[in-house]
């Protein structure tokens, strides 16, 4: 039975586990953490996507809307409440409207079911909401994400797999016989195969295991308020702007999560560490490794002002980060929000300043690593798993 070593315990790496156990592999889990989901997973918007976003043939296309319906059926077959309720994508003003044009055909092109509405029939979905049209996405939906990973860690374990948590990868070579040896601080793990699913570490575990990344991983920090209480009643599900097809944030959107609270944001402003979930997270080896990247200088050029401005000036005024809400909702005002955490996404950056736009999945001989993987990569945790099982097949 040939062996598979998987580094990283969040969604992506479970389920890619839980795939090659299913195709027979015998599968070890390296999670640095004390405890699974720890990082991307368990701080994001619990927003299953439908797939209209991306670029038609893409991955991230064919693999949101394939994963869509796959995680709300895992979820419903394995107990982990999920709730198909829909979005709204609201244009507030005319100029909005061809952009929402353009995700309307992109929603018709990968299959997302949508229709497109005045402002009256918005209304009947949303009625505190503004705009001129909006784009109702049927397959939207809302799930727990820490609670699949759980799922997932189960089977795992009823599988036989070895999960390993507080087990940090810290070196990586080819072993003597072939295959790849993983040094931790435990033991050496030998396997046939690595799988890099380590997210916001994952350009550094390829560069341990020996792979030059085509990018380099630069964080960024999406930060969110919720409603009070007394407010929830102005939002009923999901409200999103039309987004800027030249960024790969969505925008400030409003999100009633499965527990009835409702979530603003994120924003999204340069992280100071990897894993910096506050602006006084710094880590001065991190910020070394994004500052002397060329492409970082030529992102800044193109989106540091007003952009990035933006962003910043938005994360330290709650009263602009409510005006961002009320452009969509103007009931929202600044009491009307309390701070409610933060998450960190790793954003793949080139050497040229693009923003990695699709999956990058990169692989040498018995390694296969996933190296940008952002939303919608829990929407489409078990598509993504089932591509990189099909690669780790292939070196059979």
């Amino acid at each position: 039975m040939r062996h598979v070593t998987v580094i990283g315990g969040g969604i992506i790496g479970l389920a890619v586990a839980w795939k090659l156990t299913g195709r027979g592999y015998r599968v070890t889990v390296l999670e640095k953490e004390s405890h699974w989901a720890a990082h991307q997973t368990g701080h994001n918007s619990n927003v299953v996507h439908a797939g209209l976003y991306y670029r038609p043939g893409s991955l991230k296309a064919r693999l949101s809307v394939a994963g869509n319906r796959s995680i709300v059926a895992f979820a419903r077959d394995h107990g982990v409440p999920v709730d198909v309720c829909g979005k709204l994508v609201v244009a507030t003003s005319e100029a909005e409207l061809p952009a929402l044009g353009v995700l309307a055909e992109r929603a018709e092109a990968n299959g997302v079911p949508a229709t497109m509405l005045d402002a009256a029939q918005a209304r009947e979905y949303e009625p505190e909401v503004s705009c001129v049209r909006a784009l109702r996405v049927h397959s939207t939906a809302v799930i727990d994400f820490p609670a699949v990973c759980h799922a997932l860690v189960s089977l795992l374990h009823d599988a036989g797999a070895d999960l390993r948590l507080n087990t940090p990868a810290l070196g990586i070579r080819t072993g003597a016989r072939g295959g790849v040896e993983v040094a931790t601080p435990q033991h050496v793990v030998r396997a046939d195969v690595l799988v890099n699913c380590a997210g916001l570490q994952s350009d550094r575990v390829a560069r341990l295991a020996g792979l030059t990344p085509s990018a380099r991983i630069v964080p960024f920090r999406g930060e969110y308020y919720e409603l009070r209480p007394e407010r929830r009643h102005l939002v009923r599900g999901l409200i999103y702007p039309v987004p800027d097809p030249a960024l790969p944030f969505l925008g400030v959107h409003l999100t009633r999560m499965l527990d009835g609270s409702v979530h603003a944001g994120p924003n999204a402003v340069p992280a100071l560490r990897r894993e910096g979930y506050r602006w006084r997270d710094v880590s001065l080896g991190d910020l070394a490794e994004v500052v002397t990247f060329p492409g970082t200088w030529r992102l800044a050029r193109r989106y540091a002002v007003p952009v990035g401005l933006a962003e910043v000036t938005r994360s330290l005024s709650k009263r602009l980060f409510a005006a961002s809400l009320a452009r969509l909702v103007p009931a929202v005002t600044p009491d009307d929000i309390v701070r409610h955490g933060s998450g960190v996404r790793a954003q793949a950056l080139l050497p040229d300043g693009r923003l990695a736009d699709d999956f990058l999945i990169e692989q040498v001989r018995d390694q296969v690593h996933v190296l940008n993987a952002p939303s919608p990569a829990a929407t489409s945790a078990l598509e993504i798993a089932a591509h990189v099982a099909d690669r780790v097949e292939a070196f059979a």
